[in-house]
């Protein structure tokens, strides 16, 4: 595959866990990909290295997809490196130490709320304005990232985070609706206990160990085995499904 002829895909979120499984794994397998960090320039600048390194195309750029102008800079970056875009990702989250409803501040909402819905439809309008084959764009694909949580609820723990990936699942099942015969395919992928550092950052860096055993396969997850399920969605394999929500769980 030449670089003329790589698919060109962007992650957002792509510096770390899930996202960078997912870089990794479009890379090796012949993507040109691009992704976006938050804050950590040294990992994503290592990932792009790795990537380089065995001959592949990697662009990271740095943005805070809960701000539109980050978002509109994003993408043009893409477009200024790679001239097109075929697929999207919509991985970047964010989440907040555990806690009840009743002891969030309106900040803490309107943050998790920020990053994890509406700069995914930021992120996807984007997308769709460059892939529509009514915009004259050569159709596509996008995958969201969502979560076990958003129909388990959370209670006790994080319900804003978990309303926040419900709002993704309405994006996708409405979106896909919307852009079906324009040539884009929305689906999402919901995963559940997944050996990432989003734990620690919840304040339960032990919460896989502590649950697996109710977990049907008695672990917890890769992010390698996301980054797979992610790239089918995405692929000519899957061709025929948009408006879907493959869950990632171990059964959970």
């Amino acid at each position: 595959m030449t670089a003329s002829t790589r698919r060109v895909l962007l992650v957002t979120g792509g510096s770390r866990g899930i996202g960078a499984a997912t870089v990794r794994l479009a890379a090796q397998r012949g993507d040109a990909v691009a992704f976006s960090y938050f804050s950590d320039a040294v990992s994503a600048q290592t990932l792009v290295d790795q990537i380089e390194s065995s001959g592949g195309q990697a662009l990271a750029v740095q943005a805070d997809i809960a701000q539109e102008a980050d978002v509109l800079r994003l993408f043009q970056t893409v477009d200024e490196r790679f001239g097109r875009l075929d697929a999207l990702v919509n991985n970047a989250a964010t989440i907040a130490p555990m806690t009840r409803l009743a002891d969030m501040d309106a900040a803490r909402i309107a943050r998790l709320f920020a990053t994890n819905a509406v700069g995914p439809m930021l992120c996807a309008r984007e997308a769709v304005r460059r892939m529509s084959t009514q915009r004259g764009g050569a159709g596509g694909a996008i995958v969201n990232i969502s979560s076990r949580a958003s129909r388990i609820g959370a209670p006790g723990q994080y319900i804003d985070y978990a309303a926040t990936k419900a709002a993704i699942d309405t994006l996708t099942v409405g979106l896909a609706k919307e852009v079906a015969a324009e040539g884009i395919r929305v689906n999402t992928v919901a995963p559940g206990m997944i050996h990432t550092d989003i734990h620690a950052a919840a304040g339960d860096a032990d919460r896989i160990a502590k649950v697996q055993s109710a977990i049907p396969l008695q672990r917890g997850g890769e992010p390698e085995e996301i980054a797979r399920a992610i790239l089918w969605l995405l692929s000519d394999e899957a061709s025929y499904v948009t408006g879907a929500c493959l869950d990632v769980a171990g059964g959970r």
